[in-house]
Order: structure tokens, then C-alpha cells, then sequence
């Protein structure tokens, strides 16, 4: 195998000797100009030596020629990369080199070339053996060449340092390093068993000041469009991942537009579906535009002057995957926030009783949450550079290629808002069927709740179904994407002429059909919200906008089941013959508050609260004439009432005016005609109601 020819020091001639002679003499005679006449002739020197070298990457992981200028006419003619030093061809073993040049020409040890040697192109020696150098070796090559490495600016770098060699003191190479049975050929199979992970290959490299990982390595980045699926299977899953959006974006977009034409009809607790339609509104457009630009954002652009591939885009340089990342990350987070808060909401209605206008006045509290904690994730991953293109959506998201931020930034947030959103729902979901169950006489009310409590029931799986399989996407890819980009790697190593991995023993690869259920369900989620607005109600009201009528609307109906249930701990402590007494919330815009602190009774809850035992009866179109009379009490059939907007809690005016009717009631009921009184606007009927009252 090896050919041992005498050693002589790379770099002969004149030039070396005049070179040695002049930096003898300024030693010596200590001429202040003459170290810097010596680095420019040296520096002359190196370079031209290093391009009269004729270097070439290695075809294969085997034994293969030595091609470099310093480490020819050694007792041994072949090595292997990558090397000692993690060299993963001799093009960059050679430029790695490039400075101890000056220190080798000048022989300020007899020991720094074939050191050198040792590590940037070691013997390539029997199959599976490695040899390295002695410590004494290093040891003397540092300590004699320290001092004109000093002069040159060099430093001895750490990955040589010497004690990471072992303790020896004897020639390299060794005797048995020697002894071989072949001659090496380039298509030599003497392939090292060594496990030098991911090395990225000249056409993956990108500029270091972008910042750019993967798969470990900075700098680098992945192929796009995609390292698992062909042309033909990324064209149908694009196609794919278009109608899909095309179908989400149309159910949120017409969810919204239904608000927009009666925004009195979706108050609190079902507000928030309208915001969460808005966030899938944003993400469908996103995936949508994806779907129209295919890769063209996603994906850096092919440099055939710098031998680069085509790759996936990282960081924030890229201003348009930057805006679609903001977007995308940003909705599909409020939007899980928007559907916490709507679970919260429905806990406030269910379980304190809160009413629509108590749960409003905490508006400002669910926007600051649903819009700030998104936002400030959002911010965080920019300052981190953690944006990644999709080459398969043409969009830009987080945890394609990063696991880490896929696991902290993507799983655990939707992890938290599931585990929060189902323990509120089914606490709300328990409550309101104990409360069915407490009023057996309101049969009517009894079938509204159990329509909303089934509305409910129907929204949440829709939303949950769709949630927990993206999650269970996300965590499959998790755990399977080391497997699949070592096989990539194991069937690539070649075409890319990189290190091949050490014994692969699992090979797999993703499935097509899991990143269609993923980014599917990705979308589907945001459908649910046309289901909560889909009724003869809306159809009615998209009619009337069509033909240019506006219909006023009375109190929603789920939210009004929610009002008029009986107080909850009431029914659990009445006795079992008690007669429920209702307490309304009120629908009113008059700001009616449910809690304690309350100054003033809406007029509304007055409406119902008269409606039920057949006392006061007063419209709101009498308000204005009401206000002007404040200071004599009203007076209706069964005496005196006092003045409502008297700074009373709700709780003290309910009895109150529980104490004025309840002793005539039975009189009330045989001269009062039947009326029922609703909440919100009252047209004729709440003059007729009025009427029947001034007459009886």
C-alpha cells in the first residue's frame, strides 16, 4: 500500500533559504521593519503554493489518494475523511492548513508537518482502525514553534490541543499503521467505522450571517421543497391543502359577515365564537396564499455561481415568510385562546349565574388575554430567529425542522388550552343538567336548555375532534423525525458525497397521508363557528339584508335560557314544595351587573321580574317619560312601588318587589288578562301588556 520514500521538506529552494536567512538575521539584529517584510514574502509564498495544488472532493466514505501539497512524499500515500479534525474532504482539510504554511516552510520543528499530517490526513489504515499521533509528538512541535507562531499571529487551536492524544512517545506512523494487503483505489469499499454525524454538503451551505441550523449543523439549511416526497406527491398534497382553505376560509369569512349584519344578536357568552372565526378567517387566507405562490416564499432561490441547491428560508431576512409566520402564528394561537375564553364564558353563565352584561364588562380583560399572549409569543420566536419555511404549503411556520421549538412553542400552548378549555366545559356542562334537572314545571325553558346544552356539546367536539388530531400529528412527528432524517441521510450521503450514518438500524419514512390529516385538520378546525350561527334565523336575516330591510331582533335565544334559569344554589337549598322564584339577568344595554355591588336594576329585569308576578308593566318607549317624573313614586292596581334606580343592590330591589306583589298576587292573576312579557325590544304586545294593566 505505501511507497516510503525520504523525507524532505515540502517547499525547497531559494525561496526558503533567502526566507530563512532573513528572518535569522532580524532575530538577531532586532530590525523593527523586517517582521513585516517577512509576512508579506511568506504570505506570498503560502498562497502561491496553495494554488498549484490540485485538490478534489472524495467520491466515497473509504480510503482514498492524498491530495495535499504538505503531505506528500510521507511513508504513507492514502487517508480517509472525514478526519481527525472533522474535515469532511480534503478542499477543506487544505484550506484549514492554510496558516501553518509559513511555520512548515521555516522547519521550526522537524515534527509540525508530519503532526499536521496526522491530523488533517491520517493513515488510512486496516478496516476499523484508527491511529493518532503521540502527545510527545504535539508537545515538541508546540513548544519549538510556539514562538514564531507568535510572530505570524497564529494560534495553536484548541481542537489540537495535546492532551487530547494519546500518552506516548513513538514515530508516526506507526509499524503495524503500515501494514495493508491492497492498493488504494479511489473505488476502494474500506469503509471507517466511525459515527461522524450530519456533515451539511457544499449545496446546503448558506451565508454564516443568516444564522441558519439543521439537523445540528449552523449554517446549513434543508433542500425544498421537501426531503421526503416527491414532485408528483407535493403537488397533490398542494392542491390538497387549496381547497381546503378555500372551504375554511368561506365558513369563517360568512360566520363573520352573519355578525356584521345584526351585531346586537351575538353578545356574551357566545361572543367569542365571532373572534375565533375571525383568527381561522386570517389562517385560511395565509394557506390560501401559500397555495398561489407554492414555494416561492418558502424556499431560498437556486445559486448556480455558489454551488447552492435550493433550500428552506430561516430567520427574519426573508420579509414575506416573516409576515406570513406573524400571521399564521399569531391567529392559530388567539384562536385557541378565544376558544378558552368561550368556555369561560359559558362557566360564568352556568355556574354564577353572570349575565350577559356582567360578562361584557370583563371585555376588556379577554381581548388584553386572547390578543397579548399570542403577541408576545409571537415576538419572543422572532427575536429567537425561529422561523422556518414550509415547502410543502409555500407558507412559513415554527417546528418544521426545530423539534425543540415545535415541543415549547406549538404543543405546549395548545396542550394548556385544551386541558383549561374541556375542564371548564364539562364543569358548565354538569352545572346547567343540575339545573335541568331542579325545574321539571318550566317545560318550555327545560327544552331550550337541552337544545343549548347540546348546541354546546356538538360546537365543542367539532372544535376538539379536529384540535387533538393535529396535536397527535405534531407528536408523531416529534418522535419520528430523528428516524426520518437519518434515512434521508443514509440514501443521500452519497449524491451529496457526506459521511454515510453509522449503523442505521431503523429506516423510515413519513407517510403522505399523515401531513394531509395535518394540515386538514390544521384548517377544519376553524369550520365549527358556521355551525353555531347556522339556523332559520340566519337565513331570514341574510334575506332581509339582501332585500334591504333591517329586522330587529329580540334576546338571543341561548342567552336568554341562560338568564332566566333559577338561581343555582336557590334551587339546591329550597324546600321541595317552594315555588322557584326567577331571577333575570337582564338583556338590557344598561349595564345590568349580577353581583352585589350593583346601584341599579336594568329595566328590562323589571319587565321580567313584573311579567312573573303580574305587577308593573312599563315599556321602553315610556323611559323617557318615566325619567321625568323621578321624584313622585309610581303607583300601579296594588299600591305603591318605590323608585327602581334607588342605589340598592339587585338582590335587595328583587325582594323588595317580591314583598310588594306577593300579597296580591291571587287578585292579580283573576283580573289581569295572560300577557307574556319577553326580554329585549317590545313592539305592540308591550303596548298591549301596558294597556291590559292601566284597565285592569
Amino acid at each position: 500500500m505505501s511507497n516510503v520514500k525520504e523525507k524532505t521538506p515540502v517547499g525547497g529552494g531559494c525561496a526558503r533559504d533567502v526566507i530563512s536567512k532573513t528572518v535569522t538575521v532580524c532575530c538577531r539584529q532586532k530590525v523593527p521593519s523586517c517582521h513585516v517584510f517577512i509576512l508579506l514574502l511568506l504570505l506570498l509564498f503560502s498562497l502561491g503554493a496553495s494554488h498549484m495544488e490540485f485538490i478534489e472532493s472524495h467520491s466515497e466514505f473509504s480510503c482514498e489518494p492524498i491530495r495535499l501539497r504538505m503531505c506528500q512524499d510521507l511513508p504513507y500515500n492514502t487517508t480517509f475523511m472525514p478526519n481527525l479534525l472533522n474535515h469532511y474532504d480534503q478542499q477543506t482539510a487544505a484550506l484549514a492548513m492554510e496558516p501553518f504554511h509559513p511555520m512548515v516552510n521555516l522547519v521550526c520543528s522537524a515534527d509540525l508537518r508530519m503532526f499536521l499530517c496526522a491530523l488533517y490526513a491520517p493513515v488510512c489504515t486496516e478496516y476499523g482502525r484508527l491511529s493518532m499521533p503521540c502527545r510527545a509528538i504535539c508537545q515538541r512541535a508546540k513548544d519549538e514553534c510556539h514562538k514564531l507562531m507568535e510572530i505570524f499571529g497564529v494560534a495553536w487551536p484548541e481542537d489540537m490541543e495535546c492532551s487530547r492524544f494519546p500518552e506516548c512517545n513513538e514515530p508516526y506512523p506507526r509499524a503495524e499503521d503500515l501494514l495493508t494487503g491492497s492498493e488504494p483505489t479511489d473505488q476502494s469499499s474500506m469503509t471507517v467505522q466511525r459515527d461522524y454525524g450530519f456533515w451539511c454538503p457544499r449545496e446546503l451551505k448558506v451565508d454564516p450571517d443568516l444564522g441558519y441550523t439543521f439537523m445540528g449543523r449552523k449554517d446549513c439549511s434543508a433542500p425544498c421543497p421537501s426531503m421526503f416526497f416527491n414532485q408528483q406527491e407535493l403537488t397533490f398534497i398542494r392542491y390538497f391543502i387549496g381547497v381546503v382553505s378555500i372551504v375554511c376560509l368561506s365558513a369563517t369569512l360568512f360566520t363573520f359577515l352573519t355578525f356584521l349584519i345584526d351585531v346586537t344578536r351575538f353578545r356574551y357568552p357566545e361572543r367569542p365564537i365571532i373572534f375565533y372565526a375571525v383568527c381561522y378567517v386570517m389562517v385560511s387566507l395565509v394557506f390560501f396564499l401559500g397555495f398561489l405562490l407554492e414555494d416561492r416564499v418558502a424556499c431560498n432561490a437556486v445559486s448556480l455561481a455558489q454551488f447552492r441547491a435550493s433550500t428552506i428560508t430561516q430567520g427574519s431576512h426573508n420579509k414575506v415568510c416573516t409576515l406570513f409566520f406573524m400571521i399564521l402564528y399569531f391567529f392559530t394561537m388567539a384562536g385557541s385562546v378565544w376558544w378558552v375564553i368561550l368556555t369561560i364564558t359559558w362557566f360564568l353563565a352556568a355556574v354564577p349565574k353572570w349575565g350577559s352584561e356582567a360578562i361584557e364588562k370583563k371585555a376588556l380583560l379577554f381581548h388584553a388575554v386572547a390578543w397579548g399572549l399570542p403577541g408576545a409569543l409571537t415576538v419572543s420566536l422572532l427575536a429567537l430567529n425561529k422561523i422556518e419555511g414550509d415547502g410543502i404549503s409555500g407558507v412559513c411556520f415554527i417546528g418544521l425542522y426545530d423539534i425543540d421549538a415545535l415541543r415549547w412553542f406549538v404543543l405546549a400552548p395548545l396542550c394548556f388550552n385544551v386541558a383549561v378549555g374541556v375542564s371548564l366545559l364539562l364543569v358548565g356542562i354538569v352545572a346547567l343538567n343540575r339545573v335541568r334537572m331542579e325545574i321539571p314545571l318550566e317545560k318550555e325553558n327545560q327544552a331550550k336548555l337541552v337544545k343549548f346544552m347540546i348546541r354546546m356539546g356538538v360546537f365543542s367536539v367539532l372544535y376538539l375532534a379536529p384540535l387533538f388530531t393535529v396535536i397527535g400529528c405534531y407528536i408523531y412527528e416529534h418522535t419520528y423525525r430523528s428516524i426520518w432524517e437519518t434515512t434521508w441521510m443514509d440514501e443521500n450521503c452519497r449524491r451529496y458525497h457526506i459521511p454515510c450514518p453509522y449503523k442505521v438500524e431503523e429506516t423510515s419514512k413519513p407517510a403522505m397521508v399523515l401531513f394531509l390529516i395535518k394540515y386538514l385538520m390544521m384548517l377544519v378546525v376553524g369550520i365549527p363557528s358556521v355551525f353555531w350561527v347556522g339556523s332559520k334565523k340566519t337565513c331570514f336575516e341574510w334575506a332581509n339584508f339582501l332585500h334591504g330591510r333591517r329586522r330587529k331582533d329580540g334576546v338571543n335565544e341561548s342567552r336568554q335560557v341562560l338568564q332566566e334559569q333559577p338561581d343555582f344554589a336557590q334551587s339546591l337549598l329550597r324546600e321541595p314544595n317552594t315555588p322557584i322564584i326567577r331571577k333575570s339577568r337582564g338583556t338590557s344595554t344598561q349595564g345590568t351587573s349580577t353581583h352585589a355591588s350593583s346601584t341599579h336594576l336594568a329595566p328590562s329585569s323589571v319587565h321580567s321580574k313584573a311579567s312573573y308576578h303580574g305587577s308593573l308593566r312599563r315599556t321602553r318607549d315610556d323611559r323617557s317619560d318615566s325619567l321625568a317624573h323621578r321624584g313622585t313614586p309610581d303607583r300601579n292596581l296594588h299600591g305603591s312601588m318605590p323608585r327602581l334606580d334607588h342605589p340598592l343592590s339587585t338582590h335587595s330591589s328583587l325582594h323588595k318587589m317580591d314583598s310588594y306583589s306577593r300579597h296580591s298576587s291571587q287578585r292579580d292573576i283573576s283580573e289581569a288578562s295572560p300577557t307574556l312579557i319577553t326580554h329585549g325590544t317590545m313592539g305592540s304586545d308591550g303596548q298591549a301588556a301596558e294597556k291590559d294593566g292601566t284597565n285592569a
